[in-house]
């Protein structure tokens, strides 16, 4: 409790270049989402549709996840230095594999037997993908959103150790001195931050399941 009081403490004596960390912190995340769900979302669609070069996409991610947050961060200060940006391309490289492979394997599940129904019907395959693909892929896509927010606001803690500001700050501060307080100040504000960005999707991911009859 000690510490947790020393925490709040610090948080108020700093209030200014807290919020400050926190924007960035939340910046730092949500557009990292937002870009990597621009790109792993096609990406995922296209392996889905072309078996033989999807296998080989789906491997090169996977072995892209196994790689360490940290050493993704430390890899692109050679291209781009340090700073924002260069903590921001990091944290989109590592939020690209779960979304890509989640919606890969959400449109692969989806029945032959309801694509052939709307080949039948006529439909185009751009108004397929929108109105029967997507739709039915979706909760699978969320989970993988949902994975992907948690890798990202938690690794967010890292871009610290770059330049990249963010809540990291206070632990990379308060490791450097010794001080469990200061280090908290950053940890517990990012361990809530996770937390509902879990729930938040958990809960929609959940909705997309029921409405799709996928928890009969």
């Amino acid at each position: 409790m000690k510490w947790l009081a020393g925490a709040i403490e610090y948080i108020h004596e700093n209030q200014a270049a807290f919020d400050g960390n926190l924007i960035i912190h939340l910046e730092l995340s949500f557009v990292a989402l937002l870009v990597a769900m621009l790109i792993a979302i096609p990406i995922g669609i296209y392996a889905a549709r072309h078996v033989g070069a999807g296998s080989r996409i789906i491997g090169f991610f996977n072995a892209v996840r196994v790689v360490p947050s940290l050493a993704i961060l430390v890899l692109v200060l050679p291209l781009m230095g340090m700073g924002f940006y260069p903590a921001l391309l990091a944290l989109t490289i590592l939020a690209i594999p779960p979304i890509m492979i989640n919606t890969y394997s959400g449109i692969r599940r989806i029945n032959r037997n309801t694509l052939e129904a709307a080949d039948g019907m006529g439909m185009s395959v751009t108004y397929r993908l929108f109105k029967i693909e997507i739709p039915l892929a979706s909760s699978q896509i969320v989970a993988g959103i949902r994975l992907a927010s948690i890798e990202v606001i938690s690794s967010a803690t890292l871009a610290a150790f770059i330049g990249g500001g963010g809540l990291g700050t206070y632990v990379v501060m308060g490791m450097s001195m010794y001080d469990t307080s200061i280090m908290l100040a950053g940890a517990l504000p990012v361990t809530g931050i996770a937390l509902i960005s879990e729930i938040v999707f958990s809960l929609l991911e959940y909705g997309l399941r029921k409405k799709h009859g996928e928890l009969d």
